[in-house]
């Protein structure tokens, strides 16, 4: 068992500025591999992630049902 790799809290700082989050704390987060985030400094020493939000998914769809069914061709039809 001398050959197993003792679990470490931490990560390093690569050369250029990556990071390898651990596993454990990306499940807890509730974060995935691919994702989008934003990261802020949160006083000396510390760094916050959080998912970046994505406007226009949070729009998308919101105005379903507002208009009559064929209304908005009609419209863009008159442009021409």
């Amino acid at each position: 068992m001398e050959n197993v790799k003792k679990r470490r809290r931490g990560t390093r700082i690569s050369e250029k500025h990556q990071v390898t989050i651990p596993i454990d704390a990306m499940r807890i987060a509730g974060l995935e591999a691919g994702e989008r985030v934003v990261a802020r400094a949160d006083g000396p020493g510390r760094v916050v992630l959080e998912r970046e939000e994505d406007v226009l998914e949070s729009f998308s769809g919101l105005m379903t049902g507002i208009f009559e069914h064929g209304i908005l061709e009609q419209l863009r039809n008159e442009w021409d």
